[in-house]
């Protein structure tokens, strides 16, 4: 794969990048995604909420309308994002509509770090996603299954979030779904034979050469977050341990008497997912302050001389 239309994506591995010689290289995209790995981007709707979050440790904050009932969510506010902007030091990112070019270009303009192409505020385009080797600024997107993801790639999405339900709802179900959907799609085509991943290109929809290249490095070749329902620090190191490099956190965390201590807690499991001991210390006390908590984790009663009745 070395020719002139490749750039450098994680380490020794290529990608096709058709617009190489252009100003916005792909590979400048992917690295400026990568610097998020191994942490959590937590959305927030004003600048308190981005104060928290950056301070709790968030990688990222995704600014995002107030939800309410009905209505078409768009962009937000271009004189919102700048004052989040000012307010904090972390990069942040902004969300418009899935075929919304035109938002893209204010956001880029405004000068956000990174735009998500979000299918779940409203749909502006229903054939048509950004063609976001148009811009120079890194395009977040969204799938569910390993084809979606690798379309969404070769448009030009420099990061890949796992989606599942965005309702706020708390329900992880359909997140772990979609990533073991996603994962497991993965390690069958690692095991294939380099003759039949032409037919599985056709049977997932996805591009020939950026299946090829998964294949070869033996995961996305672009970071890959999960999204929905991650509201604990299980959660989030439930989405780590499934293969994930980080996660995408609602603005439902702060709908809780300490955010702060909530957004913490996930941060330190994402960061420490593969420790059951730092895990228990970082989800213990929290009962109080989750407002989406189950009551069944009330009875957990764990001190710093033992592992705690199970």
């Amino acid at each position: 794969m070395a020719d002139d239309t490749a750039v450098t994506v994680y380490g020794s591995n290529a990608i096709s990048d058709p617009n190489k010689k252009n100003k916005n290289a792909f590979s400048v995209k992917v690295g400026l995604a990568q610097m998020l790995r191994g942490g959590a981007i937590v959305q927030v709707t004003n600048v308190d909420q981005a104060k928290i979050a950056e301070s709790a440790g968030a990688c990222c904050v995704i600014v995002a309308e107030q939800s309410e009932s009905g209505g078409i969510s768009r962009m937000l506010d271009p004189a919102v994002i700048k004052q989040i902007q000012r307010a904090v030091g972390v990069p942040v990112m902004a969300k418009a509509r899935v075929g919304h070019f035109v938002e893209a270009q204010i956001l880029e303009a405004v000068g956000v770090d990174y735009i998500d192409e979000n299918e779940v505020i409203a749909i502006a385009d229903e054939d048509n996603y950004i063609n976001k080797h148009n811009f120079r600024i890194p395009f977040v997107c969204g799938c569910r299954n390993l084809g979606e993801g690798l379309r969404r790639v070769r448009e030009g999405a420099a990061m890949i979030r796992t989606q599942g339900d965005l309702s706020g709802s708390g329900n992880i179900v359909e997140t772990v779904r979609n990533v073991r959907e996603v994962m497991g799609k993965i390690r069958v085509l690692t095991n294939m034979d380099e003759d039949e991943v032409f037919t599985f290109a056709k049977e997932l929809g996805a591009p020939y050469d950026i299946l090829a290249q998964t294949k070869q490095m033996g995961r996305l070749p672009v970071v890959h977050f999960a999204a929905g329902g991650i509201t604990t620090p299980a959660d989030a190191a439930l989405m780590m341990q499934l293969g994930c490099d980080g996660v995408f956190v609602g603005s439902e965390v702060f709908d809780c008497s300490d955010p702060y201590k909530s957004v913490r807690a996930i941060v330190q499991a994402v960061r420490n997912y593969n420790d059951a001991h730092i895990l228990a210390k970082v989800s213990s006390g929290l009962n109080d302050s989750i407002a989406t908590t189950s009551d069944a984790m009330t009875g957990l009663n764990l001190d710093d001389n033992t592992g705690g009745s199970y």
